[in-house]
């Protein structure tokens, strides 16, 4: 489906920040990377996780999910389950997961779009964290199939217009804004 398994470092060599926001995010997570036995490991105050904007590109559209612990519409994608350590196939099982679409593939090609470090707020089960997000695009050719994995994680098919009206998170719109100029080729 896609190249060959990667580490997030190998990955994230081949990123090129957009601003000095991300610079500083990208120094961030390459020390993470270097200092931190598992940088995936959820136990760290900042570890990494991947994620995705799914698009259609036939129809110009991005699915949104809603995440109810942050009470806003956000991209697909998590954590790596013990064993995983290529953000792009994490984002893509996560994605699979969360939608039900299982012909997820990326496009236009397989780097990271954008990475940012985000807040996590606390919750009962764990403390407020960061997380190192390495964000993907995945296509898929079937987004009737969508389906949601919980019945409190509603997924919306949007025009990027009615997506950045809906986030309101700054990074994912900055991600969005990544995507609309792929679409525009």
């Amino acid at each position: 489906m896609f190249a060959a398994q990667q580490s997030a470092a190998d990955r994230l060599a081949r990123l090129t920040p957009h601003d000095d926001a991300e610079r500083a995010d990208v120094e961030r997570i390459r020390s993470l990377i270097e200092t931190a036995e598992d940088p995936w490991s959820r136990s760290l105050p900042l570890h990494i996780t991947a994620s995705a904007f799914i698009v259609h590109p036939g129809s110009g559209r991005v699915l949104l999910r809603w995440h109810k612990r942050h009470e806003s519409w956000l991209l697909v994608g998590g954590h790596g389950d013990p064993g995983e350590s290529d953000p792009l196939a994490i984002a893509v099982r996560e994605g699979q997961e969360e939608t039900g679409l299982s012909d997820l593939a990326p496009w236009p090609d397989a780097e990271i779009v954008h990475a940012a470090v985000v807040p996590v707020p606390a919750s009962s089960r764990e403390p407020a964290h960061d997380h190192a997000d390495l964000r993907f695009v995945l296509a898929t050719g079937h987004p009737d199939a969508v389906r949601p994995e919980h019945s409190d994680a509603p997924l919306r098919w949007l025009t990027p217009h009615e997506a950045h009206a809906a986030i309101d998170e700054a990074n994912v719109r900055e991600t969005l804004s990544r995507v609309e100029k792929l679409f525009a080729g």
